[in-house]
């Protein structure tokens, strides 16, 4: 029976599925891991709470199953988190810098002091901020003592949360990447198709740190960690594995979906589109040496805002109440919630703002807080796809589709249709990330149909319409707006 394994390592927790040969989940293992915030703004990862969680789930989710039966292993994962390790004994050198990190602000400031925004804009499609790895990177190797002579000796190596995860299941045999994880870097031309020496040499980046970068679907080596010998066959960004599960295979379609951020990815097809709405222009997927772009419009808090509302107020005890409260909530009390405690992502990367609620009153109370906390997430995909649509007018006629734990609740994503005054899209799969990387890993071992069959499959669970009237949306739009101008940090 043909089995493929799929490790989805994000930023709370990793996560192997098992799929079928139909791409039917069968089995999930799931660990969490400890944020760690050693000072404001900054975010860690124990890189040996990643690799003991990811390699733990994987063995559980394959529990009872023959090695043999195993086709391929695809891999997804958390983007932009930094990692540098010892080449020779394969310990980190440091704790993982998360994307959420803000720590390298002031680098970024110097390098848009020196000029270089446009040439990393042109190149990488990105803009100069703090969440995208080279400057981490950098970081590592100013403030780890010995760390820049060990990596000048090429002693150390870098890489994304994929690559370490294939160098130790491969036992220090691959040092790989895929080009979706290479272009969040960066350090990645992403037209042509190579590590940036330019951009490299400023940040004082050995090449030989960097890994080799293959197409998503291809040979990442092999792992025998597993209970027996499983070809390593797909990699992918996990926002790029799920535009690849929701079968985004078309220009114009378009996938958002809701972790803990939000992440939306509009398909451009060949076409590099350059945003002048301050979007990221990025690899979609590579697949057979031809590259797919999209636009991307990332969101920092997302499904964090319902843990905040847990973990921080404790205003809830499971997340699953955050719906029950916001249906609760009295309509006529404008309270607005701008999440912004780690800065505002797209299209307005302020790294500064911090999050606000307005409209308090005395009548305000736990659903009303609720109800602004699932509503700001509506608020900032509505920002996204308002922005894409600028850019890009073939966005103007696709419907979303969405992905991730919030999509759960109906109450979310019919706001959400409200807000966009557009349909949403809601697939009876919804571990699509995982999905994703399954296909990926199953195209490359020939197991499961090609993009075109892949896509006949998609299946939809619910479409939401809008039913919110004109005017009740231009209203609640227009307070979010003006909300967010107040906590702007320029």
């Amino acid at each position: 029976m043909t089995r493929i394994l799929a490790i989805d390592q994000g930023t709370t927790s990793s996560r192997a599925l098992l799929f079928d040969g139909g791409l039917r989940p069968i089995a999930v293992a799931q660990e969490e891991f400890p944020q760690l915030f050693p000072h404001p703004g900054w975010v860690e990862h124990d890189p040996e709470a990643i690799w003991s969680t990811t390699l733990s789930t994987a063995r559980r989710a394959l529990d009872g199953v023959r090695p043999g039966d195993v086709a391929a292993l695809g891999i997804t994962n958390q983007r932009e988190t930094t990692l540098v390790w010892d080449r020779a004994t394969g310990r980190p050198i440091h704790n993982a810098i998360v994307w959420q990190d803000r720590r390298t602000g002031p680098l970024c400031e110097d390098l848009a002091a020196e000029g270089w925004a446009e040439t990393v804009a042109e190149a990488t499609g990105l803009l100069l901020d703090p969440y995208f790895s080279a400057t981490k990177l950098a970081w590592l190797l100013d403030t780890v003592e010995g760390a820049r002579d060990a990596a000048r000796a090429g002693r150390l190596l870098f890489g994304t949360v994929d690559s370490f995860l294939i160098w130790r299941l491969t036992e220090g045999r691959c040092h790989l990447t895929d080009a979706t994880n290479a272009a969040r870097t960066m350090l990645y031309d992403i037209r042509r198709g190579v590590w940036r020496e330019d951009l490299c040499e400023r940040l004082g980046i050995p090449l030989a740190m960097l890994p080799e970068v293959r197409d998503c679907a291809g040979d990442f080596g092999v792992t025998t960690l597993l209970g027996g010998t499983i070809p390593i066959r797909g990699v992918a960004g996990d926002q790029q594995a799920a535009t690849i599960g929701q079968a985004c295979f078309e220009p114009g379609m378009m996938k958002s979906t809701y972790g803990t951020g939000c992440f939306a990815l509009l398909n451009t097809g060949p076409d590099f589109v350059r945003s002048t709405n301050r979007l990221l222009t990025t690899i979609a997927y590579r697949l057979d040496g031809r590259t797919t772009f999209a636009l991307e419009g990332s969101i920092f808090v997302a499904g964090a805002v319902v843990q905040w509302l847990r973990d921080g107020l404790r205003l809830i005890d499971r997340a699953e109440t955050s719906q029950t409260l916001a249906e609760a909530a009295d309509p006529e009390q404008d309270v607005v919630l701008v999440p912004a405690f780690t800065g505002l992502g797209a299209p307005y990367w302020d790294a500064e703002a911090r999050g606000a609620i307005f409209g308090l009153t005395r009548a305000t109370g736990p659903a009303e807080l609720a109800r602004a906390a699932l509503e700001s997430v509506a608020f900032q995909t509505h920002d996204l796809w308002a922005a894409m649509r600028r850019d890009w007018p073939g966005a103007a006629r696709t419907v979303l589709r969405v992905d991730g734990g919030m999509t759960a609740s109906d109450w979310t994503m019919q706001r959400l249709a409200d807000l966009l005054g557009a349909p949403v899209d809601r697939p009876v799969v919804r571990e699509t990330t995982a999905l994703g990387a399954a296909w990926l890993a199953g195209h490359a071992a020939g197991v499961v149909p090609g993009p075109e069959g892949f896509a006949r499959d998609w299946s939809l669970d619910r479409r939401f319409e809008p039913t919110m009237d004109e005017a009740q949306r231009r209203h609640r739009l227009a307070l979010w707006d003006d909300a967010v101008r107040r906590v702007l940090s320029r």
